[in-house]
């Protein structure tokens, strides 16, 4: 079965929680992943998924937008602003490019709409781990260098300069495939295909989104590393 190589760097089960106030979605989303043999935990309220996260340590989670007390980007922007990195996937009725973008910048790594593919969600949440958890085994050497930009793949630590830059999953993701890829132009195309997996109307802006937000963390103050060539895509090079 594909999920039998998706395993905690421990070699436990992965770790997913599932927070929706709709009794059947949680339960549904909760088999299913039971049956990838991951270990699973359920909330119906923000406040009650922030007591699981708290003593379950999840790997990746699955969040509702619209829950009884705090919203889905209210959580999740606790839990960022607290230090948790785990991926989190909106699942959720609201339909539109704002909503999804809103989502995404929030700090969310994918979002899915309902009513929705079962199996569409699980292969997105294979694919969110996949990308969170790489094995040393698979790279040997995690620390990836550019000039002076440095990121640690098994710690998940970024630094310019030695000083350290605090980036989103997401974020990281998207830095990833650019230091892996120094001086080389990456189309919008490529980089969805390898940050996010899944194409939604809207995303080419969200790719917009995120290389800014990188500029900021990364080149602010700075001699520019990330540079944007018009009408192909963008390039990670070392500082001039």
């Amino acid at each position: 079965m594909e999920s039998s190589s998706l395993q905690r760097a421990d070699g436990g089960k992965i770790r997913a929680l599932v927070v929706d106030d709709e009794e059947s979605i949680t339960q549904l989303v909760a088999m299913a992943l039971r049956y990838e043999g991951w270990q699973v935990e359920t909330a119906a309220t923000g406040r009650e998924a922030l007591e699981k996260i708290a003593s379950f340590n999840p790997d990746v989670a699955v969040f509702d937008i619209m829950l009884p007390d705090l919203d889905g980007m209210q959580l999740l922007a606790r839990l960022r602003s607290a230090g948790e990195m785990f991926p989190v996937l909106f699942l959720t009725a609201l339909d539109s490019v704002e909503d999804r973008v809103n989502g995404l910048t929030a700090g969310g790594d994918d979002y899915v709409v309902k009513p929705f593919s079962l199996e569409e969600l699980i292969a997105r949440l294979r694919g969110l781990v996949r990308r969170s958890q790489l094995t040393l085994a698979q790279h040997p050497d995690p620390v990836l260098r550019v000039g002076d930009l440095t990121l640690n793949e098994d710690s998940y630590e970024v630094e310019r300069a030695g000083e350290p830059i605090t980036v989103t999953n997401t974020e990281f993701e998207l830095l990833r495939y650019l230091m892996r890829n120094p001086n080389r132009v990456l189309s919008k195309a490529q980089i969805l295909d390898r940050v996010w997996a899944y194409d939604f109307t809207g995303k080419s802006t969200v790719v917009e989104l995120y290389i800014s937000y990188l500029r900021k963390k990364i080149d602010a103050g700075r001699v520019p590393m990330l540079h944007t060539v018009r009408g192909a895509g963008y390039m990670l090079k070392p500082a001039a």
